[in-house]
Parts: C-alpha cells; sequence; structure tokens
C-alpha cells in the first residue's frame, strides 16, 4: 500500500464502486483507493434497496462502464415499471387497473441483485488496478491548502488508527455521511415517507396470483415476473421485484401523514399492515419471519444536501449526498449523474487544468436537479389512491424524464459546459423553463385531487400506445452533436407543452365545465384561480396531442373525435 493516492473513496458500496470503475476506465494510471467498512463480501440478495433501475442509470452501468454482457449474463432483464391501482376488490389482481408495457420496451434495464453486483463491482475494479481495503471506516479528513499536497484520511484498520494521503477525497459512506456531518452542509428535504422492505426466497411471479385466464393470457409469460411490479392505494405503494438469485424483493413506501412508521416498522407490524392494504398479496409474500432472508426499515428517507463538489478537491456521491423516493427507481440515476460529473472533475483536474468554474457549474446543477425533481414525489402520495390522476402523472413523469434528463445524459449533454450554460444560467433558459412547467403540472395533480373520487376496474393501458411517449423512449440512445442535441431538447420541450395543456384542458372543461377548444398557458394553468387563455403564451388546441392525451382519460371517448 502506497502513502498518497490520487484518489481515496470512503465508502465500497455502488456509488464508491461505480465511481472508481469510470475512473480507472478513462485513466487506468490513477492510484484508486476505496475504504469499506463492512468486513466480508456483500450479502446476496439482502442488506440493499434499489434493485430496479431505469433507462438513464441502465445506459450509465451498460455503456459508460462497459458492463453489458455481464448485466445480460448475470442480472435479470427488466420489462418497464407495471402498477395495479386501487380496486374495490383487491383479493382479485384481475379486476385492477394495470399500467405497463405489452411488449419489451426498445431501450434495455435490468432487475439487480444489490449483493451479487457489488461483489462483481468490486472484483471488476481490482482487476483494473483499484485498491480496496475491507474492515476500514473513515474517521476524520484534514483538508489541505496546498495544491500540491494531498489531503490527510484518518482511519480506523484492523483496530488501529491509520493515516494515508489522497489528492481526492470522495465521500461514498451512503446515510453514514461524513463530509456532509464534518462541514455542516446537511440539508432536510420537505418529503416525509418512510420504507421498509425484505426478500423472501424463491420465485414470485404474479401471473399465478390469479386462476383469470383471459388476464394470464393477455401479457406474453414473464413479462409480469419481469415489470418491477407496484400496488397502490392512499398514501402507499408495495413493490414486488425479481431478483437474479432467484429470490424476491419486497417492499413497503408510505407517506407517514397516512400510514404511520410505527405501523410498519417491525415485520409482524407490516404484515398486518399489508393483510389490511394488500390483502392478496398477504397471502402470496409475507412468509413467517423464520423464513426471510433479510428485513430493513428506513424512516424519512429523503435528504438533501448544500454541497455536492468542491474544487478544493473533495466530493460526495450516492446517497452521501442527496436521495429523494424510490418511486420510478431514480436512485442509480442520481447516482450515475453524480458519477460523471466528478469523475469529469477529477479527471480535467489529473490533467492540471483549473476546474473551479466547471466544479460550481456540476454542483448548481446538481442541486438544480434535485429541487427540480422534488415535486414530483412532494404531497404526491395522497394521490396515488386515484386511478385516474396517477395515470395522467405517470405518463407525464415519464414524458419528462425520457424527453430531458435521459437524452441529455445519453448524449453526454450534463458535461457540456456550453450546452449546460444555455440550459441552465438565464432566467428563461431551457432548463428553468422544464423545471417551471413540470411544478405547474404536478400542482396541477393536488388541484384536481378534491375533485376525482372513482375507482375504475377492468382496464388496461400502455404508454407506448402514446405515439409522443414512444418516441422520447425509441430515441434516447440516438446521437446528436450539441447543436442538434439542443435543437431536439426544444422541440421536446414544445411537445411537453402541448401535453400539459391538453392535459389541463380534459381536467378542467371535467372538473370546471371550461370550453373544450379554449386556450391554455401551461405556465399560469390553474384549476384554483382564473384561466389565462389570451395572453401570447396561451396555447391553442394541438389536434394529434389531444388524440393522444385522451388515450389515458377514462371517462368522455365521445371527444377522441372532436
Amino acid at each position: 500500500m502506497q502513502k498518497e493516492y490520487d484518489v481515496i473513496i470512503a465508502g465500497g458500496g455502488l456509488a464508491g464502486l461505480t465511481l472508481s470503475i469510470q475512473l480507472k476506465m478513462q485513466n487506468p494510471d490513477l492510484s484508486i483507493l476505496i475504504m469499506e467498512y463492512r468486513d466480508t463480501i456483500a450479502p446476496t440478495a439482502a442488506h440493499k434497496v434499489g434493485e430496479s433501475t431505469v433507462e438513464l442509470a441502465t445506459h450509465y452501468f451498460r455503456e459508460v462502464l462497459n458492463l453489458k454482457e455481464y448485466l445480460e449474463e448475470f442480472e435479470l432483464p427488466k420489462h418497464g415499471l407495471r402498477f395495479f391501482f386501487k380496486s374495490d376488490n383487491k383479493a382479485e389482481i384481475s379486476n385492477r387497473v394495470e399500467l405497463g408495457p405489452r411488449l419489451k420496451l426498445p431501450t434495455p434495464s435490468h432487475q439487480l441483485d444489490r449483493g451479487t453486483f457489488e461483489n462483481f463491482l468490486e472484483k471488476h475494479t481490482k482487476s483494473l488496478g483499484t485498491e480496496f481495503m475491507l474492515g476500514a471506516r473513515v474517521k476524520d479528513v484534514n483538508f489541505s491548502a496546498s495544491k500540491e499536497e494531498g489531503h490527510e484520511v484518518i482511519f480506523n484498520h484492523n483496530g488501529e488508527e491509520q493515516k494515508l494521503k489522497a489528492r481526492w477525497i470522495v465521500d461514498a459512506t451512503s446515510r453514514f455521511s461524513l463530509l456532509k456531518r464534518k462541514m455542516k452542509f446537511e440539508k432536510e428535504a420537505p418529503h416525509n415517507v418512510n420504507a421498509v422492505w425484505y426478500r423472501v426466497k424463491g420465485v414470485v411471479d404474479i401471473d399465478e396470483w390469479s386462476d383469470n385466464k383471459e388476464w394470464k393470457n393477455f401479457l406474453a409469460p414473464k413479462l409480469r415476473y419481469l415489470s418491477t411490479v407496484h400496488f397502490m392505494d392512499k398514501g402507499y405503494w408495495l413493490w414486488v421485484i425479481p431478483l437474479g438469485s432467484k429470490n424476491t424483493s419486497i417492499g413497503i413506501v408510505a407517506d407517514e401523514d397516512i400510514h404511520p412508521f410505527n405501523t410498519i416498522n417491525t415485520y409482524e407490524k407490516a404484515m398486518e399492515w399489508v393483510k389490511i392494504n394488500e390483502p392478496l398479496a398477504y397471502t402470496k409474500v409475507c412468509p413467517p419471519k423464520e423464513e426471510l432472508l433479510d428485513f430493513r426499515i428506513l424512516k424519512h428517507f429523503a435528504h438533501n444536501s448544500g454541497r455536492i463538489y468542491s474544487s478544493d478537491r473533495w466530493a460526495v456521491t450516492g446517497e452521501a449526498g442527496a436521495f429523494l423516493d424510490p418511486f420510478y427507481s431514480p436512485g442509480s440515476d442520481f447516482i450515475s449523474l453524480n458519477n460523471t460529473w466528478l469523475s469529469d472533475l477529477i479527471l480535467r483536474d489529473k490533467a492540471g487544468e483549473d476546474i473551479t468554474v466547471r466544479a460550481e457549474i456540476y454542483e448548481r446543477t446538481h442541486l438544480r436537479w434535485f429541487e427540480s425533481w422534488l415535486p414530483i414525489y412532494q404531497d404526491k402520495y395522497k394521490l396515488m389512491g386515484n386511478t385516474q390522476i396517477m395515470v395522467f402523472k405517470i405518463f407525464w413523469d415519464w414524458a419528462i424524464y425520457w424527453s430531458v434528463p435521459c437524452l441529455l445524459f445519453t448524449n453526454k449533454g450534463f458535461t457540456d459546459l456550453k450546452l449546460l450554460k444555455e440550459l441552465f444560467v438565464s432566467e428563461n433558459s431551457l432548463g428553468r423553463k422544464f423545471g417551471d412547467l413540470n411544478k405547474r403540472v404536478q400542482d396541477m395533480f393536488i388541484e384536481w385531487q378534491p375533485h376525482e373520487h372513482k375507482i375504475f376496474s377492468d382496464k388496461y393501458i400502455d404508454p407506448l400506445d402514446l405515439d409522443y411517449l414512444k418516441a422520447f423512449q425509441q430515441g434516447l440512445e440516438t446521437q446528436h452533436d450539441s447543436v442538434a442535441l439542443l435543437q431536439k431538447l426544444r422541440m421536446n420541450m414544445n411537445v411537453l407543452e402541448q401535453v400539459a395543456s391538453e392535459m389541463f384542458r380534459l381536467v378542467s372543461t371535467e372538473v370546471k365545465g371550461t370550453p373544450e377548444d379554449m386556450k391554455v398557458n401551461p405556465y399560469t394553468m390553474t384549476l384554483n384561480g382564473d384561466i389565462d387563455s389570451t395572453s401570447p403564451d396561451a396555447l391553442a388546441v394541438n389536434k394529434e396531442i389531444k388524440k393522444e392525451v385522451e388515450k389515458m382519460w377514462f371517462y368522455r371517448k365521445a371527444l377522441v373525435n372532436s
């Protein structure tokens, strides 16, 4: 072991391991040491939440880290997110409104067994030359004021306090948050939701949860099994996720104000909760306690951060920084973005570049993304018992995800400084408009809730039935230069503005009796006040988008041909 490293990463979980691989792939000469607190290999099919990946993280794992071959051989493919909504008869799954793809999605994703995956990543990064120290807990860092002298890392290993130096120190200690606590840049996230999860032995295939042959045969075999399945009602969702180890992950995520933590924070309480709220799941995924592989709890899991990157050669990544919510499986997405910005800073610094401006822009962009993504989750669990609202919301959330951040990531846009300035710096920039538009639509869902109570049944809805959603998804791997990418983002924003306006028109007509053909300004629309239909920014009906939006509207079908 050497005395000084280019990079010391405190924490050998998913964030730290993938960062080390990304750095080594781009500069094999970097000296990297990972210090991991656990003293054994990661347990298989246990210990961590976050098995399901979506498109952005999938691109990161498969294309940036070049793990495609491993993922396709050893981890399960994932056939999208699948949702089952509130029902009058939860004992029969075939009656519930189901949302999910009928066919395999064009862009791949995976169900990850985190224990198996992290053990592979550890071996892989070692093969690239990364040093890995088990049983090492970083206690403190003494930062150097000199650009020539490394930071001093103080840690315990084999019962002894030891010291090493590194040019860069990266905190990947998850919720232990070494640097956040030391430097006091903790920041609350106003999203009070809790989670409990556990693993059960064996395969759980929800196609076997009903004797209804028509329902079972509606989809090809294994499509439901290989989906990330959500059962939803007011204030909660319950997940069922298959793992490559042939075991199954089960989790409850619930709003504290509707389903308090003390009603689910032990296995016995959680099983009683499932029995009441999801009686069919209770008969399928609630074994005796002694048969569990594990059981974990996490109270108020959302947290923010005041800092992420510093040109003084320190940073945080993964949950040591900020975390929002597991709904839509975004955890690995934030790791992918975090590591991409961070590796770019480390590599440029190693090459002798002044990273001061770049570090500031990356941090501002990262924190702004967190803030713009917060409205997707904050106060939205109360909507999960409203099927029509949630169908609109899920399709909207997918649209904004595929059309902007995913496209930016697959086209390396998040490290294009000129593009980032164009997108985020000016007051009327595209990135700011994107956040404003999303916030307005998310507020509309909240305003709609007092007016929408119908319980639907016997319906199936596929996101790829909507042409604009299909186009967003299929376009993720298309490569653009900077000019073409900016133009594509503008085009996607125009579509999003039209979709938002058409959704509002439908809802406002239903709730307020407003004209079906009124103009709508998507940046000022509200159900609780006057509607801006005369300003130059108000949009007229777009017949093509109107027909697409009405595919997810469960009420009046006569509007489709109007």
